[in-house]
């Protein structure tokens, strides 16, 4: 009985839908992370009568023909890419990406990786860091001397001195933008890898190039929306109930058939 099958792969998709608003949901307080949604495909067709198959001598054709389902499966977990809100929280080297774009780090190995994350720290030696160490391209350090640093929305960092007037410009953070951003590999911490998928980096100046903006003394909140999570968790949990019911139903018929005399 194709049903037992059929209900089990559906049993499985609301399985996989639920762990997916579970990671949403505990990510609400992840800076800058985008929630995730799980997409589905149905399965392939067992052809029973082919659409269009002639039906008798008179050249009849058939319309419709039967095609019999066989379940469904996972499609993508797609990144739902949108815009968190803006938190201030008052840090110097705190900083939001206003608009598109995700900032450069270097990982151990030396590969890049991108992240949205601006909560940044500096080392013993004032290099500009994210909060795993990562140094944040291309490679800034703050003198220990500084007693004050700014950043502008265009990522150019100064810093101010007690004996000058003037602030001395340290460089200029910059912004990656990618065609396909949901192609992006997620590594956690945050991070991100490209992938034949997302396309090749484009790194631009904020501002330029349709990226965006940088806010100092801001944090970008995580975008997930509570109400909107509960609400797939509930039609989760009811899509893997009724899938539930078939395999009984299902069993049920089967256990009439053993019966029968």
């Amino acid at each position: 009985m194709r049903a037992l099958q059929i209900a089990a792969t559906g049993m499985s998709a609301q399985q996989m839908r639920v762990d997916t608003v579970a990671n949403n949901l505990a990510n609400m307080s992840t800076t800058g992370y985008n929630a995730r949604r799980a997409e589905f495909a149905d399965l392939h067709y067992q052809q029973h009568t082919r659409a269009g198959t002639i039906s008798a001598s008179d050249g009849t054709i058939v319309p419709t023909g039967v095609q019999l389902g066989l379940g469904a499966r996972p499609a993508a977990v797609s990144m739902m890419v949108q815009q968190g809100v803006l938190s201030a929280t008052g840090g110097d080297l705190d900083i939001a990406i206003e608009g598109r774009g995700w900032l450069e780090v270097t990982l151990p190995d030396g590969r890049a990786a991108y992240t949205r994350d601006g909560s940044l720290k500096r080392t013993g030696e004032g290099l500009i860091v994210t909060s795993d160490g990562y140094e944040v391209a291309p490679g800034i350090t703050i003198p220990a001397d500084a007693r004050q640093i700014s950043v502008n929305a265009q990522g150019e960092i100064y810093a101010y001195f007690l004996d000058q007037v003037q602030p001395q410009l340290l460089g200029q953070l910059t912004l990656t933008g990618f065609t396909n951003e949901r192609g992006l590999e997620a590594l956690g911490s945050n991070l991100f890898v490209e992938t034949e998928a997302s396309g090749p980096p484009v790194q631009s100046v904020p501002g330029e190039d349709g990226l965006g903006l940088l806010r100092q003394g801001y944090l970008e909140e995580s975008s997930v929306d509570p109400v909107r999570e509960l609400t797939e968790m509930i039609k989760a949990q009811r899509g893997y109930e009724l899938n539930a019911k078939v395999i009984t139903a299902a069993d049920q018929m089967l256990a009439a058939t053993t019966q029968v005399r």
